[in-house]
């Protein structure tokens, strides 16, 4: 059985309710927006920033989006472990070889997407493709960047994913809506929504759609999206509702609260340094 990798939970301290999965909130979409493009500005306005600042924060931010990835799909390294691993090769004994080769995998993958944010190279299925390939390369060497030959479903769950005989056609269609994309939020979270419907892959879906999502976000000089292990539920609640019900509102308006937040995050850190 196959799952939606994601992430959601109570998102208790940011106006979710909890018993109600499309009861967000506290700011529209429009006042959202206007949020993130305030906070866009001063983002831009902080640029061009030292070399040594801007390390040291991403790698935070790199090492952060791994461990909340990898958590949500039942990774069992806790943050500092992850960190420990990747900053000095420190392995956690008593815990699965998979999990500790997740987290490489991923962090590498995470710094790949980094390196061809900045470039103007087109993005299209090949680029899903690696980025998958990337994600899984040690811990699942035979399904690296390989299409699924076998139904996918969601334990628990109504949706049903395509025939995976329909899967190249639908990737190839999801390439080409993928070079035409602008590097905004909204679409962003779309190309996350639309990679997670198709669910190409045997495994490692989630992630992926995660990091391309984030990969837009760097070319549009966005700060990353990381959906945190405690908002697990909300986010695969919202995700079923857009799929069952073709309603991705609640989606987007949970992702841009999540990117309200991480640039909240993100320029108080950065600002801080300087």
């Amino acid at each position: 059985m196959q799952h939606f990798e994601g992430e959601v939970g109570s998102f208790r301290d940011r106006g979710i309710c909890r018993e109600h999965p499309v009861c967000i909130v506290s700011q529209s979409i429009d006042e959202l927006l206007a949020a993130i493009a305030a906070k866009k500005q001063r983002l831009d306005a902080l640029r061009p920033v030292s070399r040594a600042a801007l390390l040291a924060l991403q790698k935070s931010y790199d090492v952060d989006l791994t461990y909340t990835s990898n958590a949500i799909e039942g990774n069992t390294l806790t943050l500092r472990e992850t960190a420990e691993l990747i900053e000095h090769g420190i392995t956690v004994g008593g815990k699965p070889l998979r999990d500790h080769l997740e987290a490489v995998d991923h962090y590498s993958a995470v710094l790949w997407v980094r390196e061809l944010a900045d470039k103007a190279t087109p993005l299209d299925e090949s680029t899903v493709r690696e980025l998958h390939r990337r994600i899984v390369v040690r811990s699942q060497p035979e399904i690296a960047g390989v299409y699924s030959t076998l139904p996918r479903r969601i334990a628990g769950s109504p949706v049903i994913f395509p025939n995976p005989a329909k899967i190249p056609q639908l990737m190839q269609e999801f390439g080409e809506w993928l070079g035409r994309a602008e590097p905004t939020p909204s679409a962003s979270f779309d190309a996350h929504f639309r990679l997670v419907a198709v669910h190409p892959f045997s495994d490692g879906n989630g992630r992926t759609a995660r990091l391309l999502m984030n990969l837009l976000l760097l070319r549009g000089g966005y700060s990353p999206v990381a959906v945190r292990p405690e908002d697990r539920k909300t986010y695969l609640d919202m995700l079923e509702r857009a799929s069952i019900r073709n309603d991705m509102s609640p989606f987007q308006q949970f992702m841009h609260q999540r990117s309200d937040a991480t640039l909240t995050e993100y320029l108080s850190s950065l600002e801080e340094a300087l």
